[in-house]
């Protein structure tokens, strides 16, 4: 096989799942990068990146990992022996191995790990919950402003504007309001920039009173985002869902509340899933049942008092079956250029 240049290998997968639909609280991309130049013959796939994970993919000879979570979350203040995740950082760097993760960039593209986790309802139709926006339309702001003024008045009111803060796509087309020559003024700007616009138009009764706001929506993604309501084919039973379920995850035992007034043979129609901690993602969803990871306690019983049932199979096992199908794609999108190994040591911290 041949090599990879760490920043062709990271291009390549930024473009199989672009970072911009990661949540905004997220810590996505190349987290460690060895000093340049650094090739990659080995890529190495986990969900969690352990200690005992590391110290496996350092004796596979591992060039880059891509830890689904990101192994360094919130800042490091120092990088010594002391804490484990400072230490991961260490040996990383002590091998050169890049580390790299994508996290809910892959929660909410198509072919990702939510769309995965569906699979272990049978066959259905899914949409995303909590649909992503197209990152890069409209181009720059959230409102767009437009206004006529007098000729006269033009460059007074263009230099106060240039003055202002977050605005971008000014421009200026002649027109004829009322028999008289203007100007039409068009300019998009963030929601700060939009109050201290409109008190600089305000200044003018006539400017004001002419003054259009819009506000700018991005399109909305097909089948991308986080999250999915699922409707099944056919109505199937709560217990034949749980064995489903156990079967995709390869799990012996699940979690299960069972919502007010139904059984187990209660027919499952339309089921919201999301892969991990799915509380935030599930919540108020009209929905026979919530799959996911873990939620809290309170919000199961929620769940249970609008006859919602609640399957929960620990966090980290509603997404780590997703990295043998991800290997697969990304021996497809890398063109078979790099080995592409799956953790054996990586598995949820919780046994039952």
């Amino acid at each position: 096989r041949s090599l990879m240049n760490l920043q062709e290998l990271v291009s390549a997968l930024n473009d199989f799942a672009s970072l911009s639909l990661a949540e905004s609280w997220d810590n996505v991309g190349l987290l460690v990068e060895p000093s340049p130049p650094h090739a990659v013959n080995t890529l190495f796939l986990t969900n969690d990146l352990t200690e005992e994970v590391m110290e496996e993919a350092v004796q596979k000879k591992a060039d880059l990992i891509l830890s689904y979570h990101p192994p360094i979350f919130t800042p490091l203040k120092r990088v010594t022996w002391k804490t484990w995740k400072e230490r991961l950082v260490v040996r990383a760097l002590e091998h050169r191995i890049g580390i790299y993760s994508p996290h809910t960039a892959y929660d909410a593209i198509p072919h990702g790990i939510n769309n995965w986790l569906t699979k272990g309802l049978g066959a259905c139709t899914s949409i995303p919950l909590h649909p992503s926006t197209a990152p890069s339309s409209p181009a720059e702001g959230s409102h767009r402003v437009e206004f006529c003024t007098n000729n006269e008045h033009l460059d007074t009111v263009m230099s106060k504007i240039k003055d202002i803060q977050e605005i971008s796509c000014v421009t200026t087309l002649p027109a004829r309001v009322e028999g008289e020559e203007q100007t039409r003024v068009s300019l998009n700007c963030s929601q700060k920039a939009l109050l201290e616009v409109v008190a600089l138009l305000s200044q003018n009764s006539l400017l004001y009173h002419k003054t259009e706001i819009l506000l700018l929506q991005k399109p909305l993604l097909p089948h991308t985002g986080m999250g999915r309501l699922c409707t099944l084919s056919e109505p199937v039973s709560l217990s034949d869902i749980i064995e489903h379920i156990k079967s995709h995850l390869k799990l012996t035992n699940i979690r299960l509340a069972v919502g007010m007034g139904k059984t187990l043979e209660s027919p499952v129609e339309k089921a919201a899933l999301c892969a991990g901690s799915g509380s935030s993602v599930l919540k108020g969803v009209e929905a026979d049942l919530y799959l996911t990871g873990e939620m809290s306690h309170h919000d199961v019983l929620d769940a249970v008092a609008n006859g919602i049932s609640v399957i929960l199979c620990e966090h980290s096992n509603t997404e780590r079956g997703f990295l043998s199908e991800l290997r697969d794609m990304l021996a497809i999108h890398l063109q078979n250029k790099i080995n592409i190994l799956v953790s054996e040591k990586d598995r949820d911290p919780l046994q039952v």
